[in-house]
């Protein structure tokens, strides 16, 4: 049978994260949750041993201290795999994310996708209680990764997500340094050069109703850096093959021509 485990990395949702476990321990029964709390003052790694400890299917990995998404999911993804789980997912603690919506993911990746993706930006994709202006960068700030990086992936910032244990273990993790939301692109964009099937399901979003974002000008100012550093990279790689080829070409012409 395949194990799957949902990874949920937490810093102060002590508001949030119990009805986003019970939401997720009726939708998916059968599912193991990681709780991978960032030494949350309010409590929230407290309250998540007392469910582990009722729970044998909810698990904590406590760390010392705040240190970005990245890390968090890179702890997780290591704590996963080294358990032998088949199916790891990621899903934000702040309800934004539907625990009754993950069937979607782990059916494609049940259907042949080595990562799944639930994305806001695709036919049947919806987001509620965004404004405008919130709407307006994520869609902007998906089609600039696009065009920087060349990839087909519509929804590269979303945080709903289904890996398989080799998708993970064929994208090289220990190169991955991205801290904030850019670790979702950054993982991304991974998996499509590494030639793994992407799938992109709709999902609903929903703003989250408890808590207090951790979106940040930094967070967005870091995003906007690495994919720039990274596409430029990439166009230059695929500008030195295209003028490569173009010389092959030319000296294999001359090498053929008549004497």
């Amino acid at each position: 049978m395949t194990r799957t485990v949902v990874c949920v990395p937490t810093y102060d949702e002590i508001e949030s994260l119990p009805r986003l476990l019970d939401r997720l321990r009726a939708a998916q029964p059968d599912v193991d949750v990681l709780v991978v709390d960032d030494g949350s003052p309010d409590g929230t790694g407290r309250y998540a041993d007392e469910r582990a400890a009722a729970d044998p299917r909810i698990h904590v990995l406590h760390r010392t201290s705040k240190a970005g998404l990245g890390a968090a999911y890179l702890a997780a993804f290591d704590w996963a795999l080294a358990r032998g789980y088949d199916v790891v997912c990621e899903m934000d603690a702040d309800g934004s994310h539907a625990p009754e919506q993950l069937q979607r993911l782990l059916d494609a990746v049940a259907a042949g996708a080595d990562l799944a993706i639930g994305s806001r930006w695709v036919n049947g994709g919806e987001v509620v209680d965004w404004p405008l202006s919130r709407r307006a960068l994520s869609r902007g700030g998906n089609l600039y990764t696009r065009v920087a990086l060349g990839t087909h992936v519509r929804d590269a910032t979303a945080g709903y997500r289904a890996f398989t244990a080799h998708a993970l273990r064929t994208i090289p993790l220990a190169d991955v340094a991205s801290a904030g939301y850019c670790f979702q692109v950054d993982l991304a964009w991974r998996a499509v050069r590494a030639g793994l099937t992407v799938v992109e399901v709709p999902i609903t979003f929903a703003e989250r109703s408890e808590g207090v974002s951790k979106m940040s000008g930094d967070i967005v100012r870091e995003a906007l850096w690495r994919v720039t550093v990274w596409g430029a990279g990439y166009r230059s790689s695929q500008l030195r093959s295209l003028l490569g080829g173009r010389a092959a070409r030319r000296t294999h012409s001359r090498a053929g021509s008549p004497r």
